[in-house]
């Protein structure tokens, strides 16, 4: 059997998949080694030459040459009758070295290491795996959709590595079909059953980062930093930006001439609303910002219970706390204040108006919860939107809105 059947293939294997050929080297030299034990009980005076790139390799056996009968090791020592068959000009004392040719050990031993050999290149390839996109964990990498199933989607890398992107990792309007081309964050890597498991992540803010990062050049460059971000994935996101350089608006940048930077991020995450706003240290003009796109009257902050209380307009109420409370929600998540709206009305009205929790003894303290979550924190604030309206808002059954809304006119009607 010629060497190249067993050394060439793998100069080949370490091509494409990039291992290093001092480590690929390392473990062919091992693998044989091993064999040599096995065959002689040593490897010690065996010099082992391997050429990756030519796939050669060359075995030599050192003997010291011994006195014909005196032979005790035949793998240590060879006799001078037989040396001078070869060289005449060996004498006893003297180191002998042939070449042992893969041949002599056999079929079944040069299956063995072909078997070995696979093995201990496969686990290299493994680590090698494992290490590169160990590395990348945080970074985007884009692949080829290869397989979709109901939990998790099989992505193929340009090396035809296999990548996984977990549904719950996925935005929920995403929809891939095979053949795909996908574009992901490194979310994290782990071994399993000693084989490398690398998951994607589209929802993770990181991932949000670094679009930024592709698409604004100023914060690649460093002359814009994100703050922070905060993200429902798939619905809205508020990523708060300081510029260091009064030269350069932050905010513009990162949204780009006409929304033509910001525009392909949305498009990326499947039209989420992105709000890009100015960080600050001030905190109040930092939580004024975060609930854009509402207007602020005043804000009353609780710095040990890291609370605000913020003062709108009534049709500024709905706007602050956005669809579903996603509004209020990232931007108590984003300053880190648990965000409270009230209406801001005059004294004259609100005696005309009812405190919601004035009908706890007729409606659930839990349905109260949700109205006040939407900012209807009165009964006029719930009278004033319509009944389809409040089912979207709150996402409670039909029977159960009208039953609130019936109770408060019956009150207005006494």
């Amino acid at each position: 059997m010629e060497n190249v059947n067993l050394i060439g293939t793998f100069a080949d294997f370490k091509e494409n998949k990039n291992i290093d050929k001092t480590r690929l080297m390392g473990v062919l030299e091992d693998v044989f080694r091993s064999m040599l034990e096995k065959q002689f009980g040593t490897d010690e005076n065996f010099d082992i030459i391997i050429n990756i790139d030519k796939g050669d390799l060359e075995i030599w056996r050192n003997r010291i040459v011994v006195a014909d009968g005196e032979v005790e090791d035949p793998n240590l020592e060879i006799a001078i009758t037989d040396v001078k068959k070869i060289d005449q000009d060996y004498e006893i004392g003297e180191d002998f070295a042939d070449e042992v040719k893969l041949e002599e050990f056999g079929r079944r031993a040069i299956l063995s290491i072909r078997q070995n050999l696979t093995s201990k290149i496969l686990q290299l390839e493994r680590e090698n795996l494992f290490v590169k996109y160990n590395e990348k964990v945080g970074d985007i990498v884009s692949g080829e959709v290869y397989q979709i199933w109901k939990k998790e989607i099989l992505v193929l890398d340009d090396e035809e590595n296999e990548l996984i992107l977990p549904k719950i990792e996925q935005i929920p309007s995403d929809y891939f079909r095979k053949g795909d081309t996908i574009r992901a964050v490194v979310e994290r890597v782990e071994m399993r059953n000693n084989n490398p498991l690398i998951i994607l992540s589209r929802i993770s803010p990181i991932f949000l980062e670094r679009l930024f990062e592709q698409e604004v050049p100023e914060i690649y460059d460093g002359l814009i930093t994100i703050k922070k971000i905060e993200r429902v994935a798939g619905e809205r996101a508020k990523v708060a930006v300081e510029s260091y350089d009064d030269r350069i608006d932050p905010v513009g940048a990162c949204v780009g001439m006409k929304g033509s930077r910001i525009h392909g991020i949305v498009r990326e995450l499947r039209n989420e609303n992105i709000d890009v706003i100015n960080y600050s240290t001030n905190v109040k003009l930092y939580i004024q910002r975060s609930l854009s796109p509402a207007k602020i009257n005043s804000i009353k902050l609780n710095e040990d219970d890291k609370k605000a209380n913020v003062m709108l307009d009534p049709k500024e109420v709905s706007l602050a706390i956005g669809k579903g409370g996603l509004n209020i929600k990232l931007a108590s998540r984003l300053t880190g204040y648990e965000i409270e709206v009230f209406r801001d009305i005059d004294e004259e009205i609100a005696e005309e108006d009812i405190d919601i929790m004035e009908f706890s003894d007729e409606i659930e303290s839990w349905v109260l919860d949700t109205f006040k979550s939407i900012g209807c924190d009165s009964a006029k604030s719930i009278l004033e939107i319509s009944k389809e309206e409040l089912i979207k808002r709150t996402d409670l059954e039909d029977e159960t809105v009208e039953d609130v809304i019936n109770i408060i006119r019956n009150e207005f009607a006494k």
